[in-house]
């Protein structure tokens, strides 16, 4: 158990999430919106594709990854203008995306996300007959 005696579980976890949340990079974000849904842009400098992490889970999109710094052989750091190597934000979801259709890809340390709407909240072109 990582909290006090005497907390619950609950707490416990709570008081892990804030103490992680205090050693995370809380990363810049851009969203825009057009007729198909949401794009989402992070910046995420130094995260490599296999070390980034994104979940949903009920309405909340989940973003994390860990900077890896290769240092050349025969090499050690001696200072690092970055304390934290690990981005996490957060996002709640409306309920007119289509969590289940989210599409992401990484170039350049920028996360591009894309959540598309609902068919059903999507514009569509009603065609008008001749009577």
């Amino acid at each position: 158990m990582t909290g006090k005696p005497g907390m619950t579980k609950q707490e416990s976890r709570g008081l892990k999430q804030r103490r992680d949340a205090e050693h995370s990079i809380r990363p810049a974000v851009d969203i825009f919106e057009n007729q198909a849904g949401i794009v989402l842009r992070a910046d995420m400098p130094g995260v490599a594709r296999e070390h980034l992490n994104m979940r949903v889970d009920h309405d909340t999109l989940s973003i994390e990854g860990e900077i890896s710094i290769s240092m050349p052989e025969g090499m050690e750091p001696i200072h690092a203008d970055v304390r934290a190597t690990h981005y996490r934000r957060s996002f709640l979801l409306s309920r007119e995306l289509d969590s289940g259709r989210i599409d992401a890809s990484l170039k350049d340390g920028v996360l591009t996300v894309r959540i598309p709407k609902l068919a059903e909240h999507q514009p569509r072109k009603i065609e008008i007959r001749t009577a």
